[in-house]
């Protein structure tokens, strides 16, 4: 199977995760992200066992450093992951889309503020529309789009300190969420005391999907990780927006959330933006790409 359908696949199932919390829109949103954070850890820790990649796992817990920096990207995923999931079962996924189209550009500053990346022209302009686009629903729509926002500023600091301590995706995640799971499996045991959990107490269906959830987390990233390591950056910058294509397209077509001129100005903005700043990474990869040849033939 080739790496470009691979890595295709897994922001496809990324992409349509919102019916799967769908089919959980009766257990709440913080109990579903404590779910997901302790099936994540079990999930992932079978495959390290299976791949024997524990190794990996004691280098990155080897540093005090590396194990503080886990912990801010520990709850930066918490946040953004129960953000997600209540967007999505109090039907703001059209919000979703939102913050997911505009996090590549969020990359983009916070690589400017915090690493000393350069920002170029187009890239500036590209930004600029998005802002134009977020003002837009400020002002028109009378509504904050925190939702968006919350997604956007948590999954670019989370990457950004990623860059930083550079873990593998799997090892990192387990770490991450068995970090959670310390907060988190207390809190659903204590729920299932009360009687008032969603595991054991809506059927075996939901019984099913929530044991699930650390599959439905790290079967795409176990995907993304195979293709990554095989393309451009330029082609997973493209593919990055299947995601957030599907959310718009289940919001809108499927789950009838309302779309007005407001959202429709918003998204023209964003979806400009994100237009330049594709063409622009696509110009500036192959420049780069030119100038490695040059300098190679003048070599020889």
């Amino acid at each position: 199977m080739s790496s470009l359908v691979v890595a295709f696949s897994s922001f496809l199932m990324w992409g349509l995760l919102p019916i799967y919390w769908k089919q959980l829109g009766h257990v709440s949103s913080l109990e579903l992200m404590c779910h997901r954070m302790v099936w994540s850890a079990l999930f992932t820790g079978v495959i390290l066992t299976l791949t024997r990649r524990w190794s990996e796992v004691r280098a990155v817990l080897a540093s005090r450093a590396s194990l503080l920096w886990l912990m801010l990207t520990s709850a930066l995923l918490a946040v953004n992951w129960w953000t997600f999931i209540w967007a999505v079962n109090n039907n703001y996924v059209l919000e979703s889309s939102l913050g997911y189209y505009i996090n590549p550009l969020v990359n983009v500053v916070l690589g400017y503020v915090f690493l000393r990346d350069s920002l170029r022209r187009f890239q500036v302009v590209a930004v600029l529309f998005a802002v134009a686009g977020v003002l837009n629903m400020v002002v028109n729509y009378g509504r904050f789009p925190w939702i968006a926002l919350v997604l956007a500023i948590t999954f670019g600091f989370y990457g950004l300190v990623r860059k930083v301590i550079r873990p593998g995706p799997l090892p990192g995640l387990f770490a991450e969420t068995c970090m959670a799971s310390l907060l988190a499996g207390p809190y659903i045991l204590w729920l299932g005391s009360q009687g008032a959990g969603g595991l054991g107490n809506h059927g075996a269906y939901t019984d099913l999907l929530i044991l699930l959830t650390g599959a439905a987390t790290s079967i795409p990233l176990l995907c993304f990780a195979f293709g990554a390591r095989r393309l451009r950056l330029v082609t997973l910058g493209v593919l990055q927006y299947t995601a957030p294509t599907c959310f718009f397209l289940l919001a809108t077509f499927v789950y009838g959330e309302p779309f007005t001129w407001v959202h429709g100005v918003t998204f023209a903005l964003i979806w400009t933006g994100i237009g330049i700043f594709t063409l622009e990474g696509v110009r500036h990869s192959r420049r780069n790409k030119a100038t490695a040849s040059s300098s190679g033939q003048d070599q020889k």
